[in-house]
Order: structure tokens, then sequence, then C-alpha cells
């Protein structure tokens, strides 16, 4: 399951969905529901992207 969430179209996916979904979520959700679901899905994108970061400095450097 490790090298499969770790793949990079993996991590692309997780990275940019997650990312729209933490944007659009204060508009299409009220109150503190859409803050607590931009902040959610904010903190994986970001894990995502620094994932994504990470293998690429790692192939940079093979």
């Amino acid at each position: 399951m490790k090298t499969l969430l770790s793949s990079r179209p993996v991590l692309w996916f997780l990275f940019l969905f997650n990312l729209v979904v933490a944007l659009a979520a204060p508009f299409v959700l009220d109150g503190t529901r859409g803050v607590t679901t931009a902040v959610g899905m904010g903190v994986v994108s970001l894990g995502a992207g620094v994932g994504l970061v990470r293998d690429r400095g790692g192939r940079a450097s093979v």
C-alpha cells in the first residue's frame, strides 16, 4: 500500500484533488464545517505536495 500511495500519479491526484476541494469548501459549505473541511483537505494536499517535492529531489540526485 505504501508504494501505491507514494507513486507520482497518486501523489499528483491527491495534491490537485484535495487542493481544489480545500479552495472550494468555504464557498460550498457554511461556517465551521467549511473551514474545517478546507483545513483538513489543505493538510492532505500539502502532504502530497511535500511527497512530490521530496521525490523529485531524490530522482535528480541519482
